[in-house]
């Protein structure tokens, strides 16, 4: 199976690192100009570089309307886009403000509200496209230390359902993808105690697994070209037929069977 993207243009959001990178690397290597983002200049261009060839980068926060309009000032129409920006913080749910669950509703759902808002209609004129939103496996499995980051990954995985049932017929796919924990820098950050005090990464990893995923199939951490790979498939004219779709990477996370 060959996916070839020559030809398409590709914004992947929050991609200067973890899935998100690992997302333009897979679209890069597969032929579509990337557009890689985040929010400070030092690191999208460290990515750029990473990538070489056509990719360039744009340093804006999309977790706000600001950054959505500065955002599409510069890149009017993508083929492809892909909504990968998100946060998550541990927080009980009874000492959780306001003020933490906007942020998330902001940067992991209203970003992804904002460009399909402005891509979705050019996609569908120009009679071709693909949006993903990447979810989480928490989106089902709510996970009781970070209720409001749950809350926000289930809004994710409707809002991509209902905008491809808005975008039927027009040749334009929109799904969700949803990974388990991930080797990304985010959960290397979450297990560095672990880390210092002599596992490897994976040991770490398959231990976290073990105790707050007792469900996974897989019993360790993905890496984060496992989660890409679902992803540039559905970017790809072979995921025709592949729309409203939630599909896992959970490593069987989720214990049910469809």
């Amino acid at each position: 199976m060959q996916i070839d993207l020559s030809g398409k243009s590709a914004l992947v959001t929050g991609s200067t690192e973890g899935i998100g990178f690992a997302i333009a690397e897979g679209l890069h290597a597969a032929g579509a100009q990337v557009v890689v983002n985040g929010r400070t200049q030092a690191k999208v261009d460290a990515a750029v570089s990473r990538l070489g060839g056509a990719a360039r980068g744009r340093a804006i926060d999309l977790g706000t309307p600001e950054g959505t309009s500065e955002l599409i000032a510069v890149e009017s129409a993508f083929d492809i886009v892909v909504n990968n920006l998100g946060i998550f913080q541990p927080s009980d749910f009874f000492e959780t403000p306001d003020e933490t669950w906007e942020r998330h509703w902001q940067v992991n759902v209203m970003s992804g509200v904002r460009l399909a808002r402005v891509y979705l209609p050019k996609m569908a004129a120009r009679g071709w496209g693909r949006m993903l939103f990447v979810g989480s496996e928490s989106a089902f499995n709510i996970p009781v230390e970070m209720i409001h980051y749950g809350v926000s990954k289930t809004a994710d995985v409707s809002l991509a359902r209902g905008l491809a049932k808005r975008m039927a017929g027009t040749g334009v796919t929109v799904n969700s993808i949803l990974p388990g924990p991930t080797l990304s820098e985010g959960v290397r950050e979450m297990l560095k105690e672990e880390i210092a005090a002599g596992k490897t990464p994976e040991e770490a990893g398959a231990d976290f697994v073990k105790a707050h995923r007792p469900s996974s199939i897989l019993g360790r951490l993905a890496s984060a070209e496992e989660v890409a790979n679902m992803a540039v498939y559905l970017a790809s004219p072979l995921a025709s037929a592949t729309t409203g779709a939630a599909l896992r990477v959970d490593g069987g996370v989720i214990d049910f069977i469809v």
